[in-house]
């Protein structure tokens, strides 16, 4: 949104609304991450962020969660739209925000924009939350999803096909580089002859450490020097990270893996780089940006067949998809990757054919479409 503000030359504010309950800082004192609290106001990137605060209690009441931030964003919207004569709401996943977003635009009299990133398939699964997404999709104006798969899983459950226009996620090939190999092992402390795997994501049950642990030891047969590069920490999903050390602890196959912990962009082409495989064993995505920044340092990827992975490798030259929670097709794709050699060049050019840039046309496109309506 940043590279859209700087392309349209628009006057941008950010709305982010923050869960909070009376008393969750107690919870806090024996779950150290949970609900973590941005400043009221920010500035990145030269635009403004605000981050009120909308009641949020845990468990059965979370169905509150879109009124309650319709609710607690009304001042601040209303300000906002006297003092930046503003035309569109643009928000991010359906719910809450994206049904929030929809009311408030129909109270001010804006045009609204959802976009899909996944998370729009587990709600599915809960009771009752499909309706309140086909209501907030009937009432958007315009509707993006970062993959086809997504676009199709909300026709199948009723939305409007007419509505949606896929827009993936893309890529700052500025910001990731391939490096050469031999220096980034050098720099982590990897043997140049070693083996290496690389995952990159939330330490949580979703994103499948603890499945690629589970194919280490059939690797290691094969390559005894493997080395597994865990990149990532605790987030609003929980922490997976105690699970996978008992796991490794149990397959008799610690020593293999390195935890890098949480970090920043800037600095994951080093890990990127220094490994012969990107390995993403997910059980739900929407497009993961890790697969694009992957092959831009020139990695290839390996990646359940969730969301719109099979979207991003889409050809064998990228990776290869494997059916999700199949371990022995796992297992058997990760040693054919190790096996082969990757030409750096068809990666980091897919990449590049995905940068940021092709996407921020389309959006500033529609938002101008919208506005002539």
């Amino acid at each position: 949104m940043f590279r859209v503000a700087d392309n349209a030359h628009v006057d941008m504010v950010v709305v982010s609304p923050t869960p909070w309950f009376p008393g969750q800082g107690i919870i806090r004192r024996f779950k150290k991450d949970y609900r973590p609290q941005p400043r009221v106001m920010d500035i990145q990137h030269g635009i403004t962020v605000h981050s009120p605060r909308f009641l949020a209690f845990p468990g059965i009441l979370r169905n509150l969660d879109a009124v309650m931030m319709y609710l607690f964003c009304i001042g601040l919207v209303r300000k906002l739209v006297r003092e930046h004569g503003i035309e569109i709401i643009d928000s991010h996943f359906t719910y809450p925000d994206g049904l929030a977003a929809t009311w408030l635009a129909r109270k001010f009299g804006l045009k609204s924009i959802i976009t899909l990133r996944g998370t729009e398939v587990p709600h599915a699964r809960i009771p009752g939350r499909v309706s309140k997404l086909l209501q907030a999709w009937r009432q958007a104006d315009r509707v993006f999803s970062v993959s086809d798969s997504l676009r199709q899983h909300a026709i199948s459950l009723g939305a409007q096909p007419d509505k949606f226009r896929v827009v993936g996620n893309g890529i700052d090939t500025e910001k990731f580089q391939a490096l050469d190999p031999a220096d980034a092992r050098e720099r982590l402390g990897i043997a140049r002859d070693a083996r290496v795997l690389v995952t990159v994501g939330g330490l949580v049950e979703r994103k499948g450490f603890h499945r690629v642990v589970e194919c280490l030891p059939a690797l290691i047969k094969e390559y005894p020097n493997l080395v597994y590069l865990l990149v990532g920490g605790a987030n609003a999903e929980g922490d997976y990270s105690e699970h996978i050390r008992a796991l490794a602890e149990t397959l008799e196959v610690s020593h293999h893996l390195v935890f890098l912990g949480a970090l920043e962009p800037s600095e994951l082409s080093g890990p990127l780089s220094a490994a012969d495989i990107f390995v993403l064993a997910s059980s739900n995505e929407g497009w993961a940006n890790v697969i694009l920044e992957s092959m831009a340092c020139g990695t290839p990827v390996i990646a359940t067949d969730v969301g719109g992975n099979a979207e991003v490798v889409n050809s064998s030259k990228l990776g290869s998809i494997v059916p999700f929670g199949d371990r022995q097709a796992l297992t058997d794709s990760l040693l054919d990757s190790l096996r082969l050699e990757w030409p750096v060049a068809p990666l980091t050019q897919y990449a590049l054919q995905n940068h940021w840039d092709t996407r921020i046309e389309i959006i500033i496109d529609e938002y101008s479409r919208l506005c002539s309506d």
